[in-house]
């Protein structure tokens, strides 16, 4: 056993959707300090531009813009991080949408989007990505990380209903398909969220000192706490953790 190696990522390759922002920053900039050569995709390209040149006074980080949103910009972006890499040793699954609405008035484009990118896009960009995790393997194992929620797990207050569904249905499709790729060398895994300061929780961003009650931990989640949990699983020290979620909240899902 070599604990010095044990959560080593140096030398490796990364691609991270919604990497410009929120829990997608975190993770980006948690690989850059550890050594990854980090590519980062948004839908917004100035954002992805700006968040590629902060994080590239740190180490590797390149901006690749996309719409993952639909097979058409999947392909796009992994098209253009063709050009870059010609394998892929960490993808995160991070894109994400959320839509809350009163129950009788929740619209079907709040399904629409929510099921889209939550649950469709990270299958089929891994399906696109599969050649180049598994040139990725050898030494050590691909990896493939879905960023869940503690939504997926829990209810929560918000009238969120695609957004929660959406969420446990990306943990189960990790699980399966974890059973599968596990046979090529890649191991797929997922991170379940809980407060973490993000535009998409606004509540957490905007108002901690309001929520931090409700948390255990007594505190919302750091930027550390994240990047600690990705550089795990995408490290050796994860290897093992085979289509397992792992609850990164402050203690939040047990409290509800």
């Amino acid at each position: 056993m070599n604990t010095s190696t044990l959560f080593s990522l140096d030398g490796r390759t990364a691609l991270i959707t919604g990497g410009s922002r929120g829990i997608g920053r975190m993770i980006a900039e948690g690989y850059v300090r550890s050594g990854v050569r980090v590519y980062i995709s948004a839908r917004k390209a100035d954002a992805c531009d700006a968040t590629a040149k902060e994080l590239s006074e740190l180490g590797h980080c390149v901006s690749l813009p996309a719409d993952v949103s639909t097979t058409l910009g999947i392909q796009e972006l992994v098209t253009a991080y063709r050009e870059h890499e010609p394998a892929l040793d960490i993808l995160v699954n991070n894109a994400g949408a959320a839509w809350g609405a009163r129950f009788d008035e929740f619209p079907e484009s709040g399904w629409d989007k929510a099921m889209d990118l939550n649950v469709k896009t990270p299958f089929f960009l891994t399906q696109a990505l599969q050649p180049e995790l598994v040139a990725a393997t050898g030494d050590h194992l691909a990896k493939v990380i879905n960023i869940a929620s503690i939504d997926g797990i829990s209810i929560g207050p918000m009238e969120t209903y695609s957004y929660h569904a959406s969420k446990a249905g990306l943990i189960q499709l990790t699980r399966r398909m974890a059973l599968r790729l596990i046979e090529y060398g890649i191991v797929v895994s997922a991170i379940a969220p809980g407060a973490f300061a993000s535009n998409m929780n606004r509540d957490a961003r905007d108002h901690p000192d309001e929520i931090m009650d409700q948390i255990p931990a007594g505190r919302i989640g750091a930027d550390e706490d994240m990047a600690a949990a990705a550089i795990y699983l995408a490290s050796h020290a994860g290897d093992y953790v085979v289509g397992s979620t792992l609850v990164v909240d402050g203690g939040a899902t047990h409290a509800r």
